[in-house]
């Protein structure tokens, strides 16, 4: 479903800035693979997000998702077969516009705009549908503007009209970094059920190393611009953070170094 293929990036290159973000970075996913991804400070986490839903186009490598090369299609053409949770509840919803208007949005991306009647009755059906799962009583407030919702609520919502046209790769960005404990519990609990409902073939960047390991089927860990651990099955299931932290230290040669991480 998602094929990474030799992807390089350096920003600011021939510069006293510049920086290797991906060293020919490999990786594969297949189709309702849910892989976590953790690693230190500028390991590329994040830079790999951005070369998937295409903010920028690599150096060199591919990128392919299910089996289209989508390396040089604009950000814009690509979110037809993404879906994305930022890590900041305030991106991901128009924070003017109602939750129903928000969900209407989601359910047009990638088509055509025409001057039919926004929201049809059915559709507020369904989108009443989805919200009442969340369990968070939006369902009786679809008119409300998403700008009041709280936080928790808000990344809630923006992982359903993330997942509403069920995309090929959902990329979920350290989407409860911002949360408290609580309610970022929630919202991971919410994304598994999402996600094993709906049979979505994920990226979840993560900073806790207990969500990592109890979270999705595969564990990968980044270092430098490129996966130096991968880790799935029965392995994953036993393993634990100290053990995760020696085989970090074996197969990079160095101590594990990410404050956020090891704090989690």
């Amino acid at each position: 479903m998602l094929e990474i293929r030799n992807v390089s990036k350096t920003f600011n290159p021939g510069t006293i800035n510049a920086k290797t973000a991906l060293d020919n970075l490999n990786l594969t996913l297949n189709a309702g693979d849910f892989v976590t991804v953790i690693g230190g400070n500028g390991a590329g986490k994040s830079t790999m997000l951005n070369a998937i839903a295409g903010v920028w186009k690599p150096d060199a490598g591919s990128i392919h998702i299910d089996g289209t090369n989508v390396t040089g299609m604009p950000e814009y053409r690509r979110a037809r077969f993404l879906g994305r949770v930022f890590q900041d509840p305030m991106m991901g919803t128009a924070a003017d516009m109602g939750i129903e208007e928000n969900l209407a949005l989601a359910l047009r991306r990638g088509q055509r705009r025409t001057m039919r009647w926004g929201i049809t009755a059915s559709e507020r059906e369904m989108y009443r549908e989805k919200l009442k799962m969340l369990n968070l009583g939006l369902e009786n407030r679809m008119t409300s503007k998403v700008g009041l919702l709280s936080g928790g609520q808000r990344q809630a919502l923006t992982l359903l009209m993330a997942t509403l046209k069920q995309p090929k790769v959902l990329l979920l960005d350290e989407h409860t970094a911002a949360l408290d404990p609580k309610t970022a519990a929630l919202v991971l609990q919410l994304s598994d059920q999402i996600i094993r409902e709906n049979n979505l073939t994920t990226l979840m960047i993560t900073h806790n190393m207990h969500d990592a390991i109890q979270h999705g089927n595969r564990l990968i860990m980044m270092h430098e611009g490129h996966v130096i651990l991968d880790i799935s099955g029965e392995a994953k299931k036993k393993l634990t953070v100290e053990e995760l932290l020696e085989q970090f230290s074996v197969a990079s040669g160095k101590q594990f170094a990410s404050d956020r991480a090891l704090l989690s």
